[in-house]
């Protein structure tokens, strides 16, 4: 992927974000052929990248997966992820909050679910669902839930202080792609388990989660966590363009976690050799 077509999906901080103007099923000039000659060097480098980021263990990584109903967060999960060693990778999907994560501030039950060094964490929807779907459906008053923009941004940086790599991707669908998706659920008997009322009564309200979307992607899009902003009506594309941006925003880090590595290595040696003398 051009470094042109990172840009044009990142957001940059301080700059507002206008959904309706951005092509959900946008191709950036490639193809399905273009992607799967590509699959197996992206597969090979996020496998030894994540494999480098466990043994190291100097930074961890979280990704944070947002998008209206069936955008494709759980396949996004599924197939960019399939090469990592399970071992160093945990999912975590936010439901609607239990009574005593309501006892607590809105950022409890996310923090304490974010990745330790050495491990991927991935959020599936996230602490975004508390000026997402708590303003389209009143549930805080907007003194209460405008407020959490700052809070985000704030706890953001102690992440990203404390050497946790943030990736943001909005998984960014048609309203007509979504549509097809839904009623694709019912005509397949092997989808049919997805159907859920409250996902076409959430399409009622599309238009103010797009104008939440905008304002929470504008609000809370930073230097040190920007928001990327993925064409996702075509599920080929989507997958791809997540991959690489994770690889690319990884692969800086590379040569530092080699020489830990390399050092961890030695000194293992060193530990190993003193061993056999003893032993003779």
């Amino acid at each position: 992927m051009s470094s042109g077509i990172l840009e044009s999906i990142r957001v940059p901080a301080d700059s507002r974000v206008k959904l309706l103007d951005r092509n959900a099923g946008q191709t950036f000039g490639l193809t399905r052929e273009d992607v799967a000659a590509a699959l197996p060097d992206l597969r090979t480098e996020l496998a030894d990248l994540q494999e480098l980021l466990y043994a190291a263990g100097t930074h961890s990584v979280l990704v944070v997966l947002q998008g209206m109903d069936t955008s494709g967060k759980d396949g996004t999960i599924r197939n960019v992820m399939e090469p990592v060693n399970p071992i160093g990778v945990t999912v975590t999907p936010f439901k609607v909050p239990t009574k005593k994560e309501l006892a607590h501030d809105f950022l409890w039950r996310v923090h304490r679910e974010t990745p330790p060094l050495g491990m991927l964490g991935i959020f599936n929807r996230s602490h975004y669902e508390d000026v997402l779907i708590v303003r389209v459906h009143g549930l805080a008053p907007p003194a209460v839930w405008r407020k959490r923009y700052r809070h985000i941004v704030e706890f953001e940086r102690v992440l990203t202080d404390s050497n946790t790599i943030l990736l943001k991707f909005f998984l960014h669908i048609s309203k007509a792609e979504q549509e097809e998706r839904l009623l694709d659920r019912e005509a397949d008997v092997n989808k049919a388990w997805k159907l859920a009322v409250g996902d076409w009564k959430e399409r009622e309200h599309w238009r103010d989660y797009i104008r939440a979307y905008e304002d929470a992607l504008s609000e809370t899009s930073t230097s040190h966590a920007p928001w990327h902003v993925i064409p996702a009506d075509r599920k080929w594309l989507r997958d791809h363009v997540v991959s690489r941006a994770i690889i690319e925003t990884l692969r800086p880090y590379r040569k530092g976690w080699t020489v830990k590595l390399e050092k961890i290595g030695e000194s293992a040696k060193l530990e190993l050799d003193a061993f056999r003398k003893g032993v003779r």
